[in-house]
């Protein structure tokens, strides 16, 4: 009963410890290093690095002095005989030689002293370690990506929400009024109907907005590594994160491509393919190495090793071991012909890459001053159309103007709420495209 007790005191405090690192309320720079810490492909990344660490010795450890040790132990269970005429009668005399049991303990100590692989061997775990590095810092960019793009979703749809539900209650309102004049045969069915069609519009627009947000919610809690249910208030503003987004200076900042981490990348293809045209040549050159062993060895006809009285006799060896490529059948010459197209192609390709680079930040830029002129654009329609819905609200109270007239100023309304809430997204999401290529974290 006791270790019932204690195992579950154990699972309840593992639980509350659980919860206490889930963060209740989370800014953007927060939720970007919580990703960068949580993210499933972040993590997998930081583990490459670690094995690429753990490659790099693996290699360089092969031209490091290695000692094995060894010991074997063989028991005829039934000897050979050997025939030999020591008479010259031509009768065989059956002798066994040796003892029916034996024992050697061998240690040997080797040591690489020159392979022309192992050292193309030790640049290449050098590169294969670069190139996991900057495979970490494209996934770290990608997952700031994301998750900005993720939690700029999750505020656009509570705005929408938040928009969805005053416009509700204005409509709301306004059909109550205007079923009163009805009712007091004032106005026309008419009136009452137009509303009445605008308001289950909103209200469609509205459940479908909430379970967008749900959606959104629930996409930025994957990217950031939550599980998928976890409730996180958001501490910052759509209008505010979009202010703060408009960067001019990022549109006039030097394309220095070479600096990309795409380039980078190129880079190390066409680096690690120059290291096979390598390898392959090396292939041609002799390797040598040296060893020193020494050993024991036991015989007897019992299993006495043990036995203090056992003897035993030592032996060492010394050896060096010249190794010298002379003829493949061409077959070294094809593998560093094929080794050289190769490195033709990672040059073409980096050379093609640096140009993509080019137009795709020209691009960004475009697209990115764009969205700037549009947040300005759709601001100042917003409030042109506000003005426009409240005097057709006057128009129509009034009796001067026709529902029709009201229901078209309050759609052109709502579409202008919904094109100012996709403009301040579009500028938060261009920019970190942008500093996305530009390898730019702020």
């Amino acid at each position: 009963m006791t270790n019932k007790l204690i195992f579950l005191f154990s699972f309840l405090l593992s639980l509350q410890i659980t919860a206490q690192e889930l963060p209740a309320s989370l800014s953007l720079q927060e939720a970007i290093d919580y990703a960068i810490k949580n993210n499933t492909s972040s993590k997998n990344a930081i583990l490459d690095i670690d094995a690429a660490i753990k490659q790099k010795w693996e290699t360089t450890a092969i031209g490091l002095p290695q000692i094995n040790a060894k010991v074997d132990y063989n028991n005829w269970l039934k000897q050979q005989v050997n025939l030999i005429d020591f008479n010259g009668d031509g009768i065989d005399d059956e002798l066994v030689f040796g003892t029916s049991q034996t024992v050697n303990a061998t240690a040997t100590l080797s040591q690489l002293l020159f392979d022309g692989s192992y050292l193309v061997g030790l640049q290449s775990a050098k590169v294969f370690l670069e190139i996991s590095k900057n495979a970490k810092n494209k996934t770290d960019l990608e997952v700031r990506k994301n998750t900005i793009n993720a939690y700029g979703n999750v505020l656009l749809s509570q705005e929408s929400i938040s928009i969805y539900e005053k416009n509700i209650a204005v409509l709301e309102k306004s059909l109550n009024e205007i079923t009163a004049t009805f009712e007091n045969g004032l106005t026309e069915e008419e009136n009452v109907e137009q509303l009445q069609i605008t308001l289950k519009q909103l209200n469609s627009g509205y459940k479908n907005a909430q379970r967008l947000h749900q959606i959104a919610q629930q996409m930025l809690n994957i990217t950031i590594g939550l599980e998928i249910d976890s409730i996180v208030t958001l501490t910052e503003s759509l209008e505010v994160l979009a202010q703060d987004n408009i960067d001019l200076a990022l549109l006039t900042s030097d394309d220095d491509v070479q600096s990309t981490i795409d380039y980078k990348i190129a880079e190390n293809n066409r680096r690690s393919k120059e290291l096979l045209l390598k390898l392959e040549k090396t292939k041609a050159l002799p390797s040598l190495s040296a060893f020193v062993n020494g050993g024991y060895a036991a015989n007897s006809n019992e299993f006495s090793f043990l036995d203090n009285d056992q003897k035993w006799f030592g032996s060492s060896l010394f050896g060096v071991s010249l190794n010298v490529p002379i003829f493949s059948s061409g077959q070294r010459s094809a593998k560093t012909q094929r080794a050289r197209i190769n490195l033709e192609k990672a040059e073409n390709n980096l050379s093609e890459t640096e140009k993509q680079l080019q137009f795709q930040i020209a691009s960004a830029k475009s697209n990115y001053q764009f969205t700037i002129d549009q947040f300005q654009t759709s601001k100042e329609n917003l409030a042109l159309a506000e003005r426009i819905e409240r005097k057709n609200q006057t128009k129509f109270f009034e009796g001067i103007t026709s529902s029709f007239d009201l229901r078209q100023a309050q759609q052109q309304l709502y579409a202008s709420q919904q094109e100012y809430l996709q403009a301040m997204l579009n500028v938060i999401t261009q920019k970190v495209a942008l500093e996305t290529l530009l390898n730019k974290t702020n």
